[in-house]
């Protein structure tokens, strides 16, 4: 009101030039806005704890990714349920890019397989940015088990244990516990999965004797059985990993299906545009690119390749595929 009875008394020459500058400033409103909106922080997922393995690779690549994107990368640790609560979040974020996932194959691949209503559809819900990495779920003996390799181990439980043994597993309903059963079945022993919530109690329990085995991926045992306090002995994959020449692969062993690896990878909510997969793809294979993330990605143990999203997808699809067999073949029934 005051503006119009001011441009009513203002002469026409003042009239024009304060319509032409309010008609600026109303123009530029959405430009500001959108500025405002592409320097948003983007939010990076992770489905564990702060100093877990997957939260050390993210902030890994996060510190790098802020640089080639020109935004701030956050990581938010929505720890829960192998990875649960974070898919839910991812889910229920906008399809704009600013909120992306970081996950293992547990989360993507396994959940839906395992848990009758997980809150989420992988397939459906979220669309592969770019996978990063491969890493091999291992078989590691406590240091107060005698066991030197994998055939000493079995050795040891048939006849220290009488056939029976506890080996724990990061997660209930989780690779590690199936790889549990086909050891007990293959060998005609009488293991048991022990579940934990999360691979940091399990190796603690391990460094502390309490359980004499754990089945987890390399990054969790890698830095202790360097330190010889836990012992390797045996790893899936259709190779021997290159930070473990010495120990042999399931496959070697004389096991089925356990020749493709756990991935790592970027997700986001269906729907968020293609050209804002592709610049935090070509970002992150920049970033994959650095000798210096390279070099520590692969000291964690990982197998460090960078694959473009229709690659990733299939790597998804393949795996997915793959323990869905194995899953059914165990008669598991979903929780």
């Amino acid at each position: 009101m005051f503006c119009s009875r001011w441009m009513a008394a203002a002469p026409r020459t003042s009239r024009r030039v304060l319509a032409l500058g309010l008609a600026a400033a109303l123009a530029g409103i959405p430009a500001f806005a959108q500025v405002q909106q592409q320097g948003a922080p983007i939010r990076l997922l992770v489905g564990f704890p702060a100093g877990a393995g997957t939260d050390a690779i993210a902030r890994t690549l996060g510190e790098k990714l802020k640089d080639q994107l020109g935004v701030p990368v956050v990581v938010e640790n929505r720890a829960g349920a192998g990875g649960q609560i974070a898919a839910q979040a991812l889910k229920a974020a906008p399809a704009d890019g600013h909120t992306l996932l970081l996950s293992h194959d547990h989360t993507i691949s396994i959940l839906p397989q395992v848990v009758k209503n997980p809150g989420y559809n992988s397939a459906s819900d979220f669309v592969p940015v770019a996978g990063f990495a491969t890493f091999a779920n291992v078989l590691a003996v406590s240091g107060g088990t005698p066991a030197k390799t994998f055939d000493e181990y079995l050795k040891w439980v048939r006849t220290q244990r009488g056939g029976k043994d506890t080996i724990g597993v990061p997660a209930p309903a989780s690779i590690p516990e199936f790889l549990v059963k086909m050891i007990g079945t293959k060998y005609k022993i009488d293991v048991q999965a022990a579940p934990y919530r999360g691979s940091a109690p399990m190796t603690a329990d391990m460094l502390g004797n309490q359980i004499s085995a754990g089945i987890a991926s390399v990054p969790d045992f890698i830095e202790n059985h360097r330190a010889g306090k836990l012992r390797i002995v045996a790893t899936i994959g259709n190779k021997r990993q290159a930070l473990l020449p010495q120990v042999p692969t399931f496959t070697e062993l004389g096991f089925a299906n356990l020749e493709d690896l756990p991935y790592y990878g970027v997700f986001a909510p269906v729907g968020t545009p293609q050209p804002v997969i592709d610049r935090f793809g070509d970002a992150l294979a920049k970033v994959l690119a650095m000798p210096d993330v390279k070099q520590k990605l692969t000291t964690m143990g990982l197998t460090v390749a960078y694959e473009p999203q229709g690659q990733f997808a299939g790597r998804v699809r393949s795996y997915t595929q793959t323990w869905a067999g194995i899953i059914k073949a165990s008669g598991f029934t979903p929780q």
